[in-house]
């Protein structure tokens, strides 16, 4: 009976310890979904500071993008003002910086 119970405590230690590292590995990671407001591509062209509408609270969120292939986008004006985006940052140096940076209705 002892065993059993050593062996039920255990477990419940284990499963906790998963549940409580799996949260933290991905809280600091933030979805929007929203419209674009205003593109400001860098000088150098190798960033840009994107102003997003949030569709559920109606707030701006800037959000740094540096990938290459969304970059470009903005240079060939596939992206443009006005489009719905679907992105996905982290909170880093207390800059929102994307991870996933794409259009809603396909690319």
């Amino acid at each position: 009976m002892k065993r059993a119970a050593s062996v039920m405590v255990a477990v419940a230690f284990l499963v906790f310890g998963f549940f409580a590292v799996s949260s933290i590995a991905h809280a600091d990671e933030i979805k929007v979904v929203g419209v674009i407001t205003k593109i400001e591509v860098a000088k150098d062209g190798k960033s840009a500071t994107v102003t997003l509408k949030d569709n559920e609270t109606g707030n701006p969120v800037a959000v740094n993008v540096t990938d290459d292939l969304t970059l470009d986008k903005f240079n060939d004006h596939r992206i443009l003002e006005g489009d719905g985006i679907r992105c996905k940052y982290e909170v880093i140096n207390g800059k929102n910086e994307s991870k996933f940076f794409k259009k809603t209705a396909g690319c």
